[in-house]
């Protein structure tokens, strides 16, 4: 039975991660140049910056994706790290997005999906609705692979091995662990939350569980930024060192209030099903999260611009030879 669970679950999951990426990439196509032009002339200041990334993030349904083009553009000057800072708090609010129409039962309607799409991507002769077909085609997808994963995991609810091992994720400190490394091996926080999703339509995890886990999706989505700031401008470099510290603190600060949290999430959910609890947790977390730390935004750029200062030029020899040019 495991070796048929497990073959199904690491279907699922890959054609998930595909049609994520395949999503993603299709909507950089679209509108990547323009995203960069309103990612530029929409971040004055911290709100517009909050604004702008979580516009954009939900618009390709990929926090990691537009911290990871802001920290190219960092990198080029053409946003200031205050700038990016404001984009990646809004990118951990868009990110929350996803979670919420993956917690819709639209899994048994992802054919439809696919087929509008396939259709308009193969016989459309225009570039807008061949675009409308691509992404079509990738919501389906998704959705398709969240309902090969429910499917898989249900056999599961007979097995008090598993149902052991998942208790244990109550444990805040052991959910938030193995969320972090589960998006740490996967590369996509939206995966692990969608497979949490997913166990909780199946009753397969705790509300508590489900928190726990998405907390560690937080933290293990980092590795992403954290990589593509390796060899960068000491701008890019503070970029990803602030979407590590910013999730850190937040992450930090729920544990500290796990409880009331959870509390908060199940008063403003009233009667819904679980897998919506644990998506509106996710959004309510990233929101708070935001809120909360706005106030510390200036404290926090001056910290690390203390701990990274900027490499200032060496006078070159030539200079020293000729002091007046």
């Amino acid at each position: 039975m495991f070796e048929s669970i497990i073959l199904s679950l690491i279907g699922g999951l890959t054609l998930f991660l595909y049609a994520l990426h395949y999503l993603s990439e299709s909507l950089k196509s679209v509108a990547g140049g323009k995203l960069q032009f309103y990612l530029n002339k929409f971040t004055g200041n911290l709100f517009t910056g909050i604004a702008s990334g979580t516009i954009i993030t939900i618009l390709l349904d990929s926090s990691s994706a537009v911290i990871i083009m802001t920290i190219a553009l960092v990198k080029s000057r053409a946003l200031t790290f205050r700038q990016a800072m404001g984009i990646v708090m809004g990118a951990n609010i868009g990110t929350t997005i996803s979670s919420q129409i993956i917690a819709l039962d639209v899994g048994k309607y992802s054919s439809v999906l696919m087929a509008i799409g396939f259709l308009l991507l193969m016989l459309a002769k225009k570039r807008l609705p061949k675009n409308i077909g691509r992404v079509l085609l990738g919501f389906g997808l998704i959705f398709f692979g969240l309902y090969v994963i429910e499917d898989s995991v249900a056999p599961l609810r007979q097995s008090p091995e598993f149902a052991g091992w998942m208790l244990a994720l109550e444990k805040p400190l052991k959910g938030v662990g193995i969320g972090a490394l589960v998006t740490l091996i996967i590369q996509s926080s939206s995966a692990t939350v969608g497979m949490v999703i997913a166990l909780g339509a199946k009753k397969l995890i705790t509300i508590t569980a489900g928190i726990a886990v998405m907390l560690g999706a937080e933290l293990g989505t980092c590795s992403d930024t954290l990589l593509a700031s390796i060899g960068r401008s000491r701008q890019a470099v503070k970029t990803g060192i602030f979407h590590l510290f910013f999730n850190i603190t937040t992450i930090i600060l729920a544990l500290i209030l796990f409880t009331p949290f959870g509390q908060l999430v199940h008063y403003l959910s009233g009667e819904a099903p679980l897998e919506r609890q644990i998506a509106n947790a996710h959004v309510l977390f990233n929101c708070l999260g935001v809120f909360i730390y706005i106030p510390f935004v200036p404290l926090t750029e001056r910290l690390i611009n203390f701990v990274i200062p900027e490499q200032h030029p060496t006078t070159s020899p030539a200079h020293l030879a000729n002091p007046e040019k």
